[in-house]
């Protein structure tokens, strides 16, 4: 397990239910893979609400927006990125420690040691994409659509992608890279064929990539996730699917390839995965527009949240800590994953 952590200012409790956590399953099965910012300006916290506590102020850290990440995270600590956005869905910049409230395990963290804004942290992203039967009609602007995507995400040195194909099978078509031209083969070696075993590739992608994706600096990893969401395939199931995306500390966006009048159990399938992860599920209007979803993704993973704190009371028993955050103003809601899980001895 990552020991990395993170954190916040915080509330004593408050149910706020767009961001309650949940523990999925264990894992039963084990799917084969096949290989072919700106800082905010320093001011006197804000007093809290009743019943509401504050984390008392750390030792100022370097909050310098230098393209480079200057800070370190500890071995208690924990590492969140979030999203802020309005009512309309727009990211919220200009926020400081003091307008967001955080509980840990239902606790505030001892507390936090590092809070940024629109930080440029390296990139770690899977596109993962349905190459099934279903989605033959539509898969030549998907390829398209992930290809120009990653024209534009992948700008530095540092930042990191793999392809992932899945039918029955999730078979890995690029590993990782920034070769732009490589990750544009690998997608365009994609043929649609099979039956939808959504999972597994989930699963897989990052219990096999993204997980080991860890060190001492942070890193931003995300999954592009391209389906219709109607798994018929997998051997594990989607909640096993959705801890393994929290043990790598992955968000999952997804964009829905279901073009039908009416949503289908896939797409509540899609919403649960990105939810459950801190992502976000778009849904196109069309073929022809999955380039504009790419958009706001690659505006989102640019445009986040990162601080780091130490948790109150934190076990090194390996059970799944919650985390509940939330904007003081409540015209902004913060967006992140719904929890953790501590380090093992």
């Amino acid at each position: 397990m990552n020991k990395k952590l993170i954190g916040l200012v915080l509330v004593a409790a408050f149910p706020f239910g767009c961001l309650q956590a949940q523990q999925p399953a264990d894992p039963v099965a084990t799917p084969p893979t096949q290989q072919a910012p700106q800082t905010p300006a320093a001011q006197q916290p804000a007093q809290p609400a009743a019943g509401q506590q504050t984390v008392p102020p750390s030792p100022a850290p370097d909050q310098t927006s230098d393209a480079t990440p200057v800070f370190k995270v500890g071995v208690n600590e924990v590492n969140l990125i979030f999203t802020v956005t309005d009512k309309h869905g727009h990211y919220v910049p200009n926020l400081k420690q003091s307008d967001f409230a955080l509980l840990d395990d239902q606790k505030a963290p001892t507390r936090v040691t590092t809070f940024r804004q629109q930080i440029n942290l390296p990139l770690r992203v899977g596109i993962v994409i349905d190459a099934s039967t279903s989605i033959r009609t539509r898969f030549q602007f998907e390829q398209q659509s992930a290809i120009e995507f990653l024209l534009q995400i992948l700008k530095a040195k540092s930042d990191r992608a793999f392809v992932m194909g899945f039918d029955v099978t999730p078979t890995i078509m690029q590993d990782w890279t920034n070769n732009v031209d490589g990750l544009e083969t690998g997608i365009n070696r994609l043929r649609p064929g099979g039956g939808t075993a959504m999972f597994d590739a989930v699963f897989s992608a990052c219990r096999d990539k993204l997980l080991t994706q860890r060190g001492p600096d942070p890193v931003r990893k995300a999954m592009v996730l391209i389906s219709d969401g109607d798994d018929n395939q997998s051997r594990v199931h989607l909640d096993e699917a959705i801890k393994m995306c929290q043990r790598s500390e992955t968000i999952v966006y997804a964009i829905s390839t279901n073009w039908t009048p009416s949503r289908g159990r896939g797409d509540d399938v899609l919403t649960q995965l990105a939810t459950d992860t801190g992502g976000k599920v778009m849904f196109p209007p069309s073929v022809e527009e999955m380039s504009v979803s790419f958009k706001e993704i690659e505006e989102e993973l640019r445009s986040q949240y990162a601080l780091t704190y130490v948790p109150a009371d934190l076990k090194t028993n390996g059970a799944f800590r919650t985390i509940y955050l939330y904007c003081n103003d409540r015209r902004y809601m913060a967006r992140t994953r719904k929890g953790y899980f501590a380090p093992r001895e």
